[in-house]
């Protein structure tokens, strides 16, 4: 399995080849060399687990099994297997593309259990987890395809992301340590899966609503985390990936699972929650319009072992750049066409 930064780090670009934008940069990069759920053939696996011919495995591009245990049960109340790809790697390292075995980072918990944090109960977390029927996912299952749409569902189980009665995202910030410190409450559009900014429409926080609403007292503090930090727990020693905005990171998380991929929620928040991430190797990807901050930003962090991405930078439009693309726009994008072909 190759992910997609595997690929442009290690295929060089033919210097007579115009690049006429990532999208087509990234297209051959990101559908053909990843682990999807193997399509329906007519007849489904064993399950490992609950024994009932009810289990789908994952493949890759040439749908070749990566392990008889990697797989989903289709029986999801009564089974509930999955095994992903990503915890199969992290498992077995040395089956990896990328072999961190000679340089493996040992995690430093720099957060202490016993610290005076505000947090969220975690009942409205788990309650808020849906059947994959808000407006973000009624996008992805009007144009991708049921498998990509699926993939990018189980991605958001592992985020634990939610929704409200009226359709909208919530982005939980649970940290290393198994805490809610608050989640982000988002309301895309169905029809372009983007952001609605319009309208009074804008983003709010689940502590803000149980402020108003006298569940937690008035002077309830706020301590962000970094979106993702909980998965650092159960994959300890993969290397990180940063984006800016939740749903860039669980969609990335699908289709290049070489990374535990982390958000920051904002351009302007690499800030010192990055410390929680000291050992590890950590990759940004800002987006289009923001890799000049980023680099400089990542530069502070002198007690960490960062490296910033250049290929969107390298390779975005004027009008993709103008638009403010991120990864996520770019993965989208090919799975739409794609689903088109």
């Amino acid at each position: 399995m190759r992910g997609l930064v595997y690929i442009i780090y290690t295929t060089p670009l033919d210097p007579n080849r115009q690049i006429r934008s990532t999208t087509q940069h990234f297209k051959y990069s990101i559908l053909n060399m990843t682990h999807q759920l193997r399509k329906y053939n007519g007849r489904k696996d064993i399950c490992p687990s609950c024994g009932q011919r009810t289990f789908t495995p994952y493949v890759d591009e040439n749908g070749d099994i990566l392990d008889a245990n990697v797989g989903r049960c289709d029986r999801e109340s009564k089974c509930g297997y999955h095994y992903a790809p990503k915890q199969f790697f992290a498992e077995h390292p040395d089956m990896s593309t990328k072999d961190w075995r000679d340089t493996k980072p040992k995690h430093i918990n720099l957060d202490v259990p016993n610290t005076p944090i505000c947090t969220i109960p975690m009942e409205y977390i788990t309650r808020s987890i849906s059947d994959r029927n808000s407006n973000l996912q009624a996008y992805f299952h009007t144009n991708l395809s049921r498998a990509d749409a699926n993939l990018i569902g189980y991605s958001a189980d592992e985020y634990m992301i939610g929704m409200t009665s009226k359709g909208e995202t919530i982005y939980p910030q649970i940290d290393i340590n198994g805490r809610c410190r608050t989640a982000k409450i988002i309301q895309y559009d169905p029809t372009t899966g983007h952001r609605i900014k319009t309208n009074g429409m804008k983003v709010d926080w689940v502590h803000f609503r149980l402020k108003r609403s006298g569940v937690i007292p008035q002077d309830w503090q706020l301590t962000q985390c970094l979106f993702g930090e909980h998965l650092l727990a159960k994959y300890p020693d993969m290397p990180v990936a940063i984006v800016e905005a939740e749903k860039t990171a669980f969609i990335c998380s699908a289709y290049i699972p070489d990374y535990v991929w982390l958000a920051t929620g904002g351009k302007d928040q690499l800030n010192d929650r990055l410390n929680i991430l000291q050992g590890r190797r950590i990759t940004l990807f800002p987006d289009s319009d923001g890799y000049d901050k980023w680099r400089n930003k990542a530069r502070e962090f002198t007690n960490l072992n960062i490296q910033v991405d250049k290929c969107i930078e390298l390779h975005a439009t004027d009008v993709e750049r103008e638009c403010q693309i991120d990864l996520a726009d770019v993965i989208l994008e090919i799975l739409k066409n794609n689903n088109q072909i």
